[in-house]
């Protein structure tokens, strides 16, 4: 499997970021992004995304086959849930691995949970999505959406060769729409496309960041 950049590496905290006062906008208004509710929040922070984001949702979504939709399972996420979902996967690794330092704890966590000063969900411009037919029904991916590299054998890095052919094509499909319309995939998490963040900035070469902390 080819090498890649994860959230840790100090040449994404290192971008600068301009944030351009881009607005969130409720993907619930929008009736040709279906959204899944399994981690919807009280205040609906999950459902929404920045306007530029949203507009590329919907023109990735006309780039999928007919029958096919993208299922959005989580936009924004506020600041202080992912210092918590963070906190909590350092913990947990090290209760699992005493031999592990904080650095390398810190390493291996941001394999699936963002450190929170680079994390692409506090700003609004990260989706974790999935494909579904018409009738809601999603089809195979190869893992669950967020499910983590030890859970899964890694089967949930995107370019994982050990998933089906069924599962591989679905997952080429799904990328192809979303880069065409310029998203970038975390290679880890085959379900987590973003634009606008500081991790995009670095994949595409941008010279800064769109998008800083959103808040609703």
């Amino acid at each position: 499997m080819a090498e890649f950049v994860l959230l840790s590496d100090p040449r994404i905290a290192a971008l600068p970021v301009k944030e351009c006062g881009e607005p969130l906008v409720d993907l619930r208004t929008l009736p040709v992004i279906r959204l899944d509710h399994r981690l919807a929040d009280p205040e609906g922070a999950f459902a929404h995304v920045r306007l530029s984001v949203a507009d590329r949702l919907v023109a990735a979504q006309t780039q999928l086959p007919r029958g096919l939709r993208l299922l959005v399972v989580e936009g924004l996420r506020p600041f202080m849930l992912q210092q918590r979902y963070f906190a909590e996967s350092v913990a947990g690794l090290r209760a699992a691995h005493p031999g592990w330092d904080e650095d390398r704890a810190w390493i291996e966590a941001s394999k699936y949970v963002s450190p929170p000063d680079v994390a692409p969900h506090v700003t609004g411009g990260a989706v974790d999505l999935t494909l579904c037919t018409e009738g809601g029904i999603e089809i195979p991916m190869g893992t669950q959406v967020n499910a983590t590299p030890p859970e899964s054998d890694e089967a949930c890095y995107t370019d994982c060769a050990e998933i089906s052919e069924e599962a591989r094509g679905n997952r080429h499909t799904l990328g192809s729409a979303m880069t065409s319309v310029g998203f970038v995939n975390y290679p880890t998490e085959w379900w987590h496309w973003s634009y606008g963040d500081r991790y995009w900035a670095l994949v595409t070469g941008a010279r800064y960041a769109r998008y800083g902390v959103g808040e609703l």
